[in-house]
């Protein structure tokens, strides 16, 4: 299918928008939840998902988005969480995330052997899939996924049609461009002729989707470092509850090695803090870990002109993408750059803008904790400063688009330290509702990059020249983000002027009919 024009598809979300008011919002108010009728309006990728799936045909659309939104009032999927679903269904293990196929898709896995048939259960099951899937959909909005049906150790009384049916329900309608393929492993063949029915319930154009596999074949598609020893692969990972099982961040490395802990974190950060006191020889290199609170380019320039001398800083890069969060401006928006997997030692550049009145305390995290260094890794940002976090790759690995960052985020409302213990403590008390996510991949395709890349020596240019290209893009991105406010402000004055006129112009009929009454009755 073509490739719709972006302007194309604004004007077929807006028409969804407009005719499922129209047509189903009427007098039905109660028929779905408000809060998935708030997303419809607000979200463009939700509804782009319905429209993509239904081919851009807006009759198709509109009923998949009435049987989706029927469906969540239905489960109350928007309510779903581990308190309203029985525990023993989460210590079950036999749906969870984890892990990453070779494209960096994350793994939706179903260990079938630990499910049994059980028309008792079968609802509180179905609200586990859907938990999970909501669960990823509002932590990776748009971003697809594979399935994996581990069939290994399975009989009969494993199978359960109306479960995998369900499955495939979800993804054809309630969470669509959501699925990238069903990976089968092991399937024993009395189970053939059942999966014939599943291929028609996928329908032809996503039939091409289900991969049977086995050991040899599951590698083609899921790497052996994300695969358990069954399947041929070197996982160590144990399915365990509780705690839920997370997206596998963990803290990164620092410049010393490897950090098992925060409060580990603190002590190594302590340790620097004092050597720069002291000032010890390397104290240049330590400069690079302690946090920076830039409010200024005149600030970025000084910092920089005073790390000339560690050459491994003009390797950095600045990205030109940004995401907007509500606590932090984040960039790069997605992506972290590093180049092709050939090139030996690269770094990244995270850029931490805080928008709000308040100091925001962050941290990172990594799914791949042995291969990348963080700096810093856990501090905070001033009200209105920019900070720049570095990211290295560790000696002698490689860089995989499995790899991913999640950056967290939580405002400081309420006076208090800013040292490694009052962080400490601060993250322990920071409610969940009130902590921003953002998560970034690692892409390695050299081809297109969407950002520059500043290496020394690169191109035999001198390192003067890559440190006034780096000045250059943060000068465009503060000259951009100023540009947008005096944009918003010259909007608010324009409408502002529009009321006073319209208001003027009421004033002056007033006036003049008032007068032309008067004259009337004087003759």
């Amino acid at each position: 299918m073509a490739q719709v024009p972006s302007q194309e598809k604004s004007k077929l979300v807006s028409e969804t928008r407009r005719r499922f008011e129209a047509e189903y919002l009427a007098d039905k108010s109660d028929k779905y939840d408000s809060r998935d009728v708030e997303k419809l309006q607000q979200d463009d990728t939700w509804v782009e998902s319905f429209l993509c799936w239904r081919h851009d045909v807006v009759d198709e659309t509109l009923k998949m988005i009435d049987e989706s939104f029927q469906w969540r009032k239905e489960f109350a999927v928007n309510d779903l969480n581990e308190s309203t679903l029985p525990k023993w269904l989460f210590e079950v293990g036999a749906v969870y995330l984890h892990g990453y196929d070779k494209e960096g898709n994350k793994l939706f896995w179903f260990r079938v052997k630990f499910h049994t048939k059980d028309n008792k259960t079968i609802l509180d099951k179905k609200k586990l899939v859907a938990f999970w899937l909501e669960r990823y959909a509002k932590r990776e909005n748009g971003k697809p996924l594979t399935v994996m049906f581990d069939m290994s150790e399975t009989g009969l009384s494993n199978i359960d049609m109306d479960i995998v049916r369900f499955i495939i329900n979800c993804f054809k309608v309630y969470y669509p461009k959501y699925l990238t393929k069903i990976v089968v492993f092991d399937m024993p063949w009395i189970m053939n002729a059942a999966f014939k029915i599943v291929k028609g319930w996928l329908g032809p154009e996503a039939v091409n989707m289900l991969k049977f596999t086995g050991k040899n074949e599951v590698q083609e598609h899921v790497s052996i470092e994300y695969l358990p020893p069954h399947m041929g692969g070197t996982d160590p990972f144990k399915y365990s509850y509780p705690p839920l099982v997370d997206d596998d961040f963990q803290t990164p490395l620092c410049e010393n090695g490897p950090i098992t802990s925060e409060d580990e974190t603190e002590s190594k950060e302590d340790i620097e803090t004092d050597n720069k006191e002291t000032g010890e020889a390397n104290s240049s290199e330590e400069q690079l870990v302690m946090p920076r609170k830039i409010s200024s380019i005149e600030q970025i320039s000084k910092i920089e002109e005073s790390d000339k001398v560690d050459s491994k800083i003009k390797t950095l890069k600045k990205s030109l993408s940004m995401f907007k969060g509500v606590l932090l401006h984040i960039s790069p928006a997605e992506e972290l750059y590093f180049g092709s997997k050939e090139i030996g030692e690269k770094k990244c550049l995270i850029v931490l803008t805080n928008v709000t009145k308040n100091v925001v305390a962050f941290k990172v995290r990594t799914t791949a904790p042995d291969k990348y260094r963080v700096k810093p890794s856990n501090s905070c940002c001033d009200p209105g400063a920019s900070l720049d976090v570095v990211v290295s790759l560790h000696g002698g690995f490689t860089i995989s688009p499995q790899d991913r960052f999640l950056i967290m985020a939580a405002e400081m409302e309420q006076p208090c330290g800013t040292g490694p213990a009052d962080l400490a403590q601060f993250w322990k008390d920071a409610p969940r509702n009130k902590i921003m996510e953002h998560r970034l991949r690692c892409h390695v395709d050299s081809s297109k990059p969407s950002s520059l890349t500043l290496k020394e020596n690169s191109f035999n240019i001198p390192s003067k020249s890559s440190e006034d290209i780096h000045l250059q893009l943060t000068r465009l991105l503060d000259i951009s983000r100023k540009l947008q406010d005096e944009v918003d402000r010259c909007l608010w004055f324009q409408q502002l002027l529009f009321y006073l006129t319209v208001l003027l112009l009421a004033f002056a009929t007033s006036c003049f009919y008032l007068l032309y009454n008067q004259g009337t009755n004087t003759l």
